[in-house]
């Protein structure tokens, strides 16, 4: 519950990217290094960058989600990401309710471990599963196996995690339908609160995307895609996880604050080498070479490589575009942004996709239904 100085406050949200991991899974497009090199240099700055961002952005903000990514952050020891905590919270006003959640593979955290995080202050925790099969975990080249996932989650309630989350891959290159129905049945078995369920994306760069072009691996296709998403919408929707956005669904009360807050176009601070930023219509991002971060941040306080201004146009439809992925478009909401031009020239076409069953449209709401959902892509650019 937010206390009364906090009400007035606008709410938004903070991100740190860590970039050390083990090793690098064939799929990930996300900035890493597998070099424990630097990880105490990383930390000076780091802490450096959130006192620079907290003289332009702290005042009158109230910040209501911390988010570790990366990389791996949960090859940190918890003290590392705890002295983290304390500079943001030295540098920002944050809720005293604020949802922080650290990305956790399995493999990486012992029961003593989690316990520390625990006393850090992290109370959500994010695990990277992908899958209970070993032959799908092998192929996907992950550090664990399923005992050690099982295993995880178990010890993360244990230690006192009551917000757990579990990351699950699927239209796997030969995973039957079968196969992906027992990874639902496993999970939903685990005390999880909240499961985001992803396809397969082949990212440019990856050494998947090389293995494909070689034509070493074939992916599934669309139509088994479809029939994979629409099973994990009707399974998690019957266990009582609720779809509250493309690919993700949450116990009553679970849902992410924190990526709630990207869907609902509320302003993010992001810190570390990649990182990207949003505030006041101004997207950054900062340099993706951990050595150019930790020399830039000393230098100027910053490591911003680019930047852009958005235009009102690419605000309207990137609001379109994230409401509608997730909880739908407030339209009272929408025209006290943008006023009424865009709603009133969309009615109709909007009323069509109602027609066909892809929206559902009251008096106050515009959101997909399970059936838009599926298209949701497609949908969006029709719209937009």
């Amino acid at each position: 519950m937010k206390r009364k100085d906090e009400i007035s406050l606008k709410e938004s949200a903070l991100y740190v990217h860590i970039p050390f991991c083990r090793h690098k899974c064939i799929y990930c497009d996300f900035y890493s290094v597998t070099t424990k090199n630097n990880i105490g240099a990383f930390l000076s700055a780091v802490i450096k960058e959130t006192a620079f961002y907290s003289q332009l952005y702290s005042e009158g903000r109230i910040f209501t989600s911390i988010f570790f990514g990366g990389g791996t952050p949960s090859l940190m020891e918890p003290e590392y990401i705890g002295k983290i905590i304390s500079a943001l919270k030295d540098n920002y006003t944050i809720s005293c309710d604020a949802e922080i959640t650290l990305e956790t593979n399995p493999g990486t955290v012992s029961r003593d471990k989690l316990d520390g995080f625990i006393r850090q202050g992290i109370n959500r925790l994010s695990i990277g599963i992908q899958t209970f099969h070993n032959e799908e975990l092998k192929f996907l080249t992950r550090i664990h196996d399923r005992e050690t996932a099982i295993t995880t989650v178990h010890d993360a309630k244990s230690a006192g995690f009551n917000n757990i989350n579990a990351d699950l891959i699927f239209s796997l290159p030969g995973q039957t339908s079968d196969k992906w129905k027992n990874n639902l049945e496993t999970v939903v078995s685990l005390p999880v609160t909240h499961i985001s369920a992803y396809s397969l994306i082949l990212e440019r760069g990856t050494i998947l995307n090389k293995l494909v072009l070689d034509g070493k691996i074939k992916l599934q296709d669309s139509s088994c895609d479809a029939d994979i998403y629409e099973m994990t919408m009707d399974f998690l929707g019957s266990c009582g996880f609720r779809q509250y956005e493309v690919s993700n669904y949450s116990l009553d009360g679970f849902e992410c604050r924190h990526n709630k807050a990207c869907w609902q176009y509320r302003d993010y601070l992001s810190f570390g080498p990649s990182a990207h930023s949003f505030a006041n219509g101004k997207r950054w991002w900062n340099y993706s070479s951990l050595k150019k971060y930790i020399s830039e941040i000393n230098l100027h306080g910053v490591a911003v490589a680019d930047y852009e201004i958005l235009t009102d146009e690419q605000m309207l439809n990137e609001y379109v575009m994230l409401a509608m992925r997730s909880g739908g478009l407030n339209i009272t909401g929408l025209k006290q942004k943008f006023g009424d031009d865009w709603i009133n020239k969309k009615s109709r076409y909007l009323q069509s996709f109602e027609e066909r069953g892809f929206l559902l449209i009251s008096h106050d709401t515009i959101q997909l239904t399970s059936k838009g959902y599926a298209l949701c892509d497609e949908i969006l650019a029709r719209i937009l």
